[in-house]
């Protein structure tokens, strides 16, 4: 019998595994900051932060590789293309490397760096060198050998003085011998000693920090971590040019060499003499800092640190062009808002305090079936600090960015126009740090029925404020409910169907304002006061059920009627209890929760600080799935933001390292059943997916037949989508015909039927 529960308890695990492996995911990452590039013969291959993108200069084809196709969300910090066994090798910080197998685009993760029994902070992976098969990868500890053949890992070598680790930045082959660049001196071994492991076989050539080294057909050339480079004397390495900044990187490629600083990429000849010396300013019009540079025939790549790729022609007769993919200005994207045809992102953050120091100064992006537009800072009023943005739901035309220091942007046409601050409008700046001091801190908005756009402004004794249709601004005074308004900073604001407002406080748990008589009143920590595990409220949401949900940075709480409001003196939020492991526990106990996002059939979207993303059944009894860096495409546990797209049911999820998107069918249900639709139809043989029914009420009454008036399939609605397997309830694959779709709403008041094809 205990077999048989283990049996069915692996299948149940297996199950579950493939579903979230085969579900839909889409990436949306940065492309700007560029950490390393390799080449072959007519390609590039360059390394973002955590994703990859490559372009063939003969086919003008440019891929790109994110987690949603295997890579590790970690941050990248070598990558080597290795033309004579077609395969990308990624190294990351932590030590993990990936191999992206151009044959077949297989992805094989290798953890064995990270495995070693060494401190976490000294396995960062610097460089590779490919000799005879073998990769070299240079580590924050030493040096391991990679087989490219077998793609297993050999030897390790630890060379600094007395076999202690040391940080290798950089191998080269030279003359029969290896030489590495150490923070503690140049080293160099003989290739054909079979006791390279000994570090005795790896004496210093030249003391020092040396952050490079190089082999440029007959020269070998090296660069101390002064900037000062070297060339090899057959003995030692003798300086011949201080360049005005250190070096960031340095490469070999068709007989010349490229030495890159921040400002400035110097590419000598074979002959070791300077050919072209390419400054930022070259390069673009704005500020930017070189990372790396390489060339594949007569073309020139140059990675920056924030603005992406560049490349021209060597010999300097054609501007430079920036070659990376579109995408948002940063990974790390702190606020989104979703409407059925557009997406807005946002950058600007504050820590855990709600302090936005060191303040940021980044742009906007957009993004709609066009494409991705980002708007600079350039053009944002000097508006710092952009921590939530939302689109005005009577026009998607205008959208409104939330300052936490500069006050509130209006964006028209995808223009930036105006800002409100202190002068201008009815916002306020604090005054703690006296009269003079400008400081708006603008941050949850929302719209109501009335067009009417709702605001808090934080750390002020009047934190709610209203810029009405008219052009009006309204105040009102949270320091009546609040113990010391002047010291709370506010999350997100949300409106109920009765036009009551509810605003996240940093410290007093929830408010809920009615305007009908000005009454505010409070939810926070106590069971005589509310009931929350902290008053520190992070998120909330209303859901479809009239509940509000309530996201602490110590779990979660419902308010079970937000209709209470006008009745109870003291409203109170409960936890949800589940069923684990037949005991009784609470549902998101002590996680610190960042977002709450409600879909289409009225599941719930967490997000966490620490735990990546867990999707919840309506009532919380059920967790339909947990989404980690572990399970999923997600390039990060920390989820700063979940939006949803109501009409495609997309669930947009925004962690610290990019965001990618959850293809879900929970749409929003429509109001009758004029735009009931099917898709795919026909069903091809080669299509492996579900068959949807989209444009439905809420609670219609889905029956599939064949052509005969055989019941095949028959399910309610939970919003405006419902799939079908193409089975016979789960029994068997339906047989090619023209299969009958009966919609009817609950009422039986509305009924629509439609056909679908299916070729087996």
């Amino acid at each position: 019998m205990m077999r048989k529960l283990y049996f069915v308890l692996f299948l149940m695990l297996l199950q579950l595994c493939s579903a979230q492996n085969n579900l839909s995911w889409q990436g949306y990452f940065s492309f700007n900051e560029i950490k390393d590039i390799s080449e072959s013969s007519a390609s590039f291959f360059a390394a973002s932060e955590n994703a990859l993108f490559s372009k063939n200069n003969t086919t003008n084809i440019l891929k790109t590789t994110t987690t949603v196709d295997g890579l590790s969300g970690q941050t990248i910090s070598a990558v080597y293309h290795s033309e004579a066994f077609k395969k990308t090798i990624v190294g990351y910080e932590n030590g993990l490397m990936i191999l992206v197998n151009e044959t077949d685009g297989s992805i094989l993760k290798v953890v064995d760096i990270i495995n070693k029994q060494l401190s976490s902070s000294i396995k960062k992976i610097n460089h590779f060198m490919e000799h005879n098969g073998l990769l070299y990868v240079s580590c924050d500890f030493g040096i391991v050998q990679f087989n490219l053949n077998t793609s297993k890992f050999g030897d390790t070598y630890f060379i600094g003085d007395n076999g202690a680790e040391t940080s290798v930045r950089q191998t080269a082959f030279f003359n029969g011998y290896i030489f590495a660049a150490t923070a503690n001196g140049l080293r160099r071994a003989d290739s054909t000693n079979a006791n390279l492991i000994d570090f005795n076989q790896w004496p210093v050539v030249n003391a020092g920090d040396w952050s490079s080294v190089e082999t440029l057909d007959t020269e070998l050339v090296a660069v101390n971590n002064s900037g000062y480079v070297h060339r090899y004397n057959s003995s030692v390495f003798v300086g011949f040019v201080q360049l005005p900044q250190p070096a960031v990187d340095l490469k070999a490629r068709n007989h010349n060499l490229y030495i890159t600083t921040a400002n400035t990429v110097y590419v000598y000849n074979n002959q070791l003499i300077l050919n072209r010396q390419i400054s930022d300013s070259q390069v673009s019009d704005n500020t930017i800092s070189f990372t790396c540079a390489t060339a594949v025939g007569n073309q020139i790549y140059i990675g920056t640190k924030d603005k992406g790729l560049f490349s021209s022609n060597l010999n300097g007769s054609a501007a430079f062009e920036n070659s990376t993919p579109f995408g948002p200005l940063r990974n790390n994207i702190f606020s989104l808002d979703v409407t059925p045809n557009v997406l807005w992102a946002v950058y600007g953050d504050y820590d855990t305090y709600y302090n936005p120091y060191a303040l940021d100064s980044y742009g906007i992006s957009r993004f709609n079936t066009s494409g991705w537009l980002n708007i600079p800072y350039s053009e944002v009023y000097d508006a710092q600090s952009i921590t939530k943005i939302i689109v005005n739901p009577s026009n998607e035309k205008q959208v409104y960015a939330s300052s936490f220091f500069s006050g509130l942007l209006r964006i028209e046409n995808e223009v930036p126009n105006f800002l409100y601050n202190e002068k201008n409008s009815g916002l306020e700046t604090l005054t703690y740090e006296g009269p003079s001091y400008i400081d708006v801190r603008i941050n949850g908005t929302a719209f109501d029925k009335s067009g009417n756009l709702w605001v808090t402004n934080s750390r002020i004794k009047n934190g709610l404020k209203v810029l009405r249709t008219n052009g009006q601004w309204g105040s009102y005074a949270t320091s009546s409910v609040l113990s010391n308004a002047e010291n709370t900073s506010y999350a997100n604001l949300v409106i109920d169907q009765n036009n009551v407002k509810w605003i996240a406080t940093s410290n007093e748990g929830v408010l809920g304002f009615s305007e009908n008589g000005n009454v505010f009143k409070k939810i926070t920590s106590g069971s005589d006061a509310g009931n929350l595990p902290t008053a520190d409220v992070r998120t909330i949401a209303l859901d479809a059920k009239n509940q509000l949900w309530i996201g602490t940075d110590k779990g979660l709480r419902v308010l079970s009627n937000v209709s209470s409001f006008q009745s109870d003196n003291q409203l109170k939020a409960n936890p949800i209890i589940i069923m684990e492991d037949d005991v009784a526990q609470e549902l998101m106990y002590e996680q610190f929760i960042t977002s709450i996002a409600v879909d289409g059939a009225n599941n719930k979207w967490i997000g966490t600080a620490d735990s990546g993303v867990f999707m919840v059944s309506a009532n919380g009894q059920e967790t339909k799935y947990h989404f980690t860096i572990n399970n999923s495409p997600l390039p990060s546990n920390t989820v700063n933001d979940i939006k949803i797209n109501s009409k495609t049911g997309e669930v947009f999820i925004a962690t610290t390292k990019g965001m990618i998107s959850f293809k879900g069918i929970a749409t929003g249900a429509n109001e009758d059943l004029n735009n009931v639709y099917v898709y795919p139809n026909p069903v091809r043989p080669s299509y492996t997916g579900t068959v949807k029914v989209a444009g439905l009420i809420d609670k219609a009454n889905v029956k599939i037949t064949d052509i005969e008036g055989n019941l095949v399939y028959e399910i309610t609605a939970s919003g405006g989508t419902i799939e079908w397997d193409t089975t016979a309830f789960g029994k068997y694959k339906v047989a090619s015909g023209v299969y009958m779709v009966f919609i009817s709403a609950q009422d039986g008041g509305e009924t629509k039927v439609k056909k679908v094809m299916i070729i087996r």
